[in-house]
């Protein structure tokens, strides 16, 4: 029996930590057409959550990721996409769950499958066309709720031994992680930089950039490089060295796959061979750089900015989970009733790979 209403933690507006409401009767979702109803099992963090809930998305915020409020936010951009969002909203783009129920036209036999929920709404009469693409958890409800829907095109069933927990730190950063080498073209022969290589996406970059055939150089904070190390990197290098060409000891960087930016920006673009590659999908240290152009155009750089991937991207994922070619790094679990302090632990950056709450 799937009750008539549900507990979720609800988004009331932008701001602070405080605009989460815990509710233990909101309506449980219908399933519409190609729809299939998901009970969850656990749904991973990531950095979306906390721009969009801040507002950081919007121009007016020119500021480090804080995870705190702005003093101004202009509500008609404070999106991924540049759009106003729509209060409330259950957040939660890393959904994993058990489908329980379909709409009309969605194949019934995958009532019972696990699935892990696409990060990307698609136009499936134009699936490519990123114009017409939404976030799930921005666009519409996600996974901060004991259900969820989603379209039965944009789920994958998923046969593994990993837990729901650690099927939940896939989908945002290896998905995400996956655009940024395919637009950068990464493969063997590849040596590839990656700032940021605690987090989510960064330890994500790390396995899929070895999957690849590239050498791998990590940067992250002294305390974390035991756990990085985990994940396969060639080196290790600090968070923010004083001299960084120094540290690379004569490696040529081909690629650099950055969700930082912030001071170190012109440092990173500076360590790129000719005929380099720079791709980036965050600024989580702050979004406002300088360029010398002449170092763009001298060495025949090429810039790739990624966010909408392919749909592709992500069933490449979940294949090489079933693969056991890419393993989880996971952090932390919180129960949903948590989710501010959970939110918090994100923030403060303490911890490497991803933070999952289980409902």
């Amino acid at each position: 029996m799937i009750p008539k209403t549900m507990k979720a933690m609800v988004l009331t507006g932008h701001g602070d930590l405080d605009k989460y409401e815990w509710h233990e009767d909101w309506p449980t979702p219908t399933p519409g057409p190609m729809e299939v109803l998901i009970k969850v099992g656990a749904c991973g963090l990531n950095n979306t959550d906390v721009n969009t809930r801040t507002g950081w998305y919007s121009k007016a915020v020119d500021e480090a990721t804080t995870g705190s409020a702005y003093s101004q936010v202009d509500d008609a951009d404070s999106t991924w996409g540049g759009a106003p969002l729509t209060f409330p909203r259950i957040q939660g783009a890393d959904a994993v769950g058990t489908v329980v129920a379909v709409g009309e036209g969605a194949d019934p036999a995958i009532i019972g499958r696990r699935v892990i929920v696409a990060g990307w709404l698609r136009d499936w009469s134009d699936p490519m066309n990123r114009d017409k693409a939404g976030y799930f958890g921005s666009e519409c409800d996600g996974g901060f709720a004991e259900y969820t829907k989603a379209d039965i095109r944009g789920v994958a069933p998923v046969d593994s031994d990993l837990s729901d927990a650690e099927l939940a730190t896939f989908s945002c950063s290896y998905v995400t992680a996956e655009g940024m080498l395919d637009r950068a073209q990464v493969g063997e022969g590849d040596t590839v930089l990656i700032p940021g290589a605690s987090g989510g996406v960064g330890g994500a970059l790390i396995q899929l950039s070895k999957l690849r055939g590239a050498r791998v150089i990590a940067m992250a904070s002294a305390a974390k490089h035991p756990e990085v190390a985990k994940l396969g990197p060639d080196r290790i290098l600090p968070r923010n060295p004083g001299n960084l060409r120094a540290e690379l000891k004569g490696e040529r960087i081909t690629v650099v796959a950055d969700v930082v930016g912030g001071e170190m920006w012109p440092k990173l673009i500076d360590m790129l061979e000719r005929g380099g590659r720079y791709t980036c999908s965050g600024a989580i240290a702050g979004p406002i750089v300088q360029l010398d152009l002449r170092t763009f155009y001298l060495r025949d750089l090429t810039f790739t900015g990624s966010t909408v991937n392919t749909p592709q991207n992500f069933f490449d994922v979940v294949k090489y989970i079933e693969n056991g070619q890419i393993k989880p790094a996971l952090a932390a679990t919180y129960p949903l009733t948590e989710l501010r302090e959970a939110q918090q632990a994100f923030i403060d950056k303490r911890h490497t790979g991803n933070i999952v709450v289980i409902p």
